[in-house]
């Protein structure tokens, strides 16, 4: 995907890209994107938008096995810019240890990475807010316990979605949720579409001349 067609996806809400995607039926409208769950911890940020780079993690017990960072960082770099890192915590229930804090959100930012989302938790708020550096998390806490990678580049599931190395990625205050690839150029111009249905609907119910049955046309109007 073209830089001025993922500036143009930054300058839509996340609300704005579901109702596009929408209009081309090719997903259910309740599929699609995470559970609230996941929420955004710098909603000031505005919209972050890249291309998912997955991983599991756990950090409850000891490694008796696992990936090595370096390798995953070399696996980062084969994702096109800008990336998303999009981590499952394994542990049961997640949220022991935190994988993000200030050290990775400064590595993973260096490697083209411009936030994480994770089912897990995070940390050093104050530090990655700094950075610029944006968080989609199941919650925030204190160590990072034994955190250890366990794969990466597979697909995961995070606040209920399959995400898969590759995926665009649209978030922002109200969630996260993946673009499908094959309208992502489209979504602008649906979305002008959508937005221009909407400002009908909002004016006349402001209007003077209210009635329920122009309200009726509009809202059955395509």
């Amino acid at each position: 995907m073209e830089s001025q067609s993922l500036e143009a996806l930054r300058a839509l809400s996340t609300p704005t890209v579901s109702n596009a995607i929408e209009l081309f039926k090719i997903r259910p409208p309740n599929h699609g994107f995470m559970s609230p769950s996941i929420r955004c911890l710098f909603p000031e940020f505005g919209v972050m938008a890249g291309y998912a780079v997955t991983g599991r993690f756990a950090a409850n017990q000891p490694a008796v096995q696992s990936v090595s960072r370096y390798d995953s960082w070399k696996q980062i770099l084969q994702i096109p810019e800008p990336r998303v890192i999009v981590l499952q915590d394994m542990d049961q229930p997640p949220g022991v240890g935190a994988f993000f804090g200030e050290v990775m959100a400064n590595i993973h930012k260096r490697l083209g990475c411009v936030g994480a989302v994770t089912n897990g938790h995070v940390r050093d708020l104050d530090e990655v807010r700094a950075l610029g550096f944006q968080f989609f998390a199941g919650g925030v806490c204190v160590s990072h316990a034994y955190v250890h990678l366990l794969d990466f580049g597979a697909p995961v599931e995070v606040g209920g979605l399959l995400v898969r190395s590759g995926d665009l990625i649209h978030a922002d205050k109200h969630g996260v949720l993946v673009v499908p690839g094959e309208i992502a150029g489209q979504i602008p111009s649906a979305a002008a579409r959508v937005t221009e249905r909407e400002q009908r609907i909002i004016a006349h119910c402001q209007a003077s001349d209210f009635s329920l049955e122009q309200l009726k046309r509009l809202l059955e109007a395509e």
